[in-house]
């Protein structure tokens, strides 16, 4: 049974940092795409960023390009999302998912909730102005 558990979130004041955890288990590890998701209230749960285990290439989304870095611990079964300089819009429920790294369309671009089949409960992130 895949298992992933996010921990890390909390409240922060604008410029500041956090660092996202999720824990994975129940599948080969190496041959999965970890991906950070976001839902604020009342907007659509949108990608943030995720690394196929795969072969190591990230993607991010334009909003966090430059601030937000994804890293993975494979002995860990865990995948990190570094969140710097953060910005009151940066708040929202942050979700951690899994999905088998062929079935993941195209190798660039956005990504999408639809694209991945199992997910975590999530963390809250809050950043203050």
């Amino acid at each position: 049974e895949v298992q992933l558990v996010e921990s890390g979130g909390g409240w922060v004041q604008a410029g500041g940092s956090l660092r996202l955890s999720c824990a994975a288990s129940g599948f080969t590890f190496n041959d999965y795409a970890i991906g950070w998701f976001r839902q604020a209230p009342g907007k659509e749960r949108e990608g943030v960023s995720l690394i196929n285990n795969s072969d190591g290439s990230t993607r991010y989304t334009d909003s966090v390009k430059g601030r937000f870095t994804i890293s993975s611990d494979n002995a860990k079964n865990t995948v990190y999302l570094h969140m710097n300089s953060l910005k009151p819009e940066d708040t929202a429920v942050y979700y951690c998912a899994a999905e088998f790294s062929t079935v993941l369309p195209g190798n660039s671009g956005p990504f999408y909730p639809a694209d991945f089949g199992s997910w975590g409960q999530g963390t809250q992130v809050t950043v203050s102005s």
